[in-house]
């Protein structure tokens, strides 16, 4: 039983940085917008999230500079998939390389070849909850996680009662008739990819501020990826891509287990088996997946 209790511990913390992503993915392509550089945004938001954390003494000017960093990425995306209207695969591959190639261009120019990766003198810590219990153990989670965990319900509760949310679905499905109805959908879809971002941001800053408290090049290590399986996995749904998230971190959690107790199982395969997982979860789940109609489909209003 105190195993399971630090296993689930441990997937909680594992899968908050995957599960902000994840949200944030899930209202882009609610609007019908596929953001393939989620893998960038989070990588370059922990880079700049760590970077102002560090040269301003505060963590909590470092999560600001991460969420803008993720609306700004963002934004760049609208600006080619929404106003431009280019092909979303290759705008999001595209916004994945460019946050990729800053972090790794601003980090070698702020800290040279450094043998180490640098580190904050303090990061976000825990909060210790009824410490020496199995409770306390479960609850004792990064002030991060919490915030991930609650918008799942505020989430679900926005797309489901509010003009938003259901101006969101509407865009996602058939922007035109939304359009004819008065619905501004090149607003809609910005105001996704922004909230989107500021989310993913989060997620990056997750990694470097809290759960790491350092920044190296690999940091985000497929997690992007791996949100966007999730968004799928979940059809949409808050619940279940919080489902998909935990799914994945305890996967994970249990690798780590099973290589601290030296099971005799080659560790690459250990490595592997959460994107294993991940990717056998979305062969058996994805062909019944709800794509929104409109995804991956630029709009253009009539006589625009």
């Amino acid at each position: 039983m105190e195993v399971l209790v630090v296993l689930f511990a441990a997937a909680l913390r594992i899968a908050t940085p995957i599960l902000f992503a994840a949200l944030g993915e899930m209202l882009v392509e609610r609007a019908g917008i596929l953001n393939l550089g989620i893998e960038g945004i989070m990588l370059f938001s922990a880079f700049t999230g760590f970077v102002a954390a560090q040269w301003s003494a505060s963590l909590w000017v470092g999560l600001g500079a991460a969420i803008v960093t993720g609306v700004l990425m963002s934004a760049l995306m609208g600006l080619l998939s929404v106003t431009f209207g280019l092909n979303q695969h290759v705008s999001g591959l595209g916004i994945t390389l460019l946050g990729s190639g800053l972090a790794l261009y601003f980090f070698r120019l702020a800290y040279g070849g450094a043998s180490t990766p640098p580190a904050l003198d303090e990061s976000f810590g825990q909060w210790q909850v009824l410490p020496g219990t199995q409770l306390g153990t479960l609850l004792s989670q990064y002030g991060l996680t919490y915030v991930a965990l609650l918008l799942v319900p505020v989430l679900a509760w926005v797309l489901a009662r509010t003009t938003f949310g259901l101006r969101l679905h509407s865009v996602g499905e058939n922007p035109e008739a939304v359009d004819v109805a008065g619905v501004n959908v090149y607003r809609v879809r910005y105001l996704a990819l922004l909230a989107g971002g500021a989310l993913m941001g989060l997620g990056g800053a997750f990694l470097s501020l809290a759960q790491l408290g350092a920044f190296t090049h690999g940091i985000v290590n497929g997690r992007g990826w791996v949100a966007i399986a999730i968004v799928i996995f979940g059809n949409w749904r808050p619940v279940r891509v919080l489902l998909g998230a935990l799914l994945f971190g305890f996967v994970q959690a249990l690798q780590l287990r099973l290589q601290a107790e030296g099971v005799p199982v080659p560790y690459e395969l250990l490595l592997a088996l959460p994107y294993l997982v991940t990717i056998l979860v979305l062969a058996l789940t994805g062909r019944n997946a709800n794509y929104p109609a409109a995804l991956l489909r630029p709009y253009r209003r009539e006589g625009a």
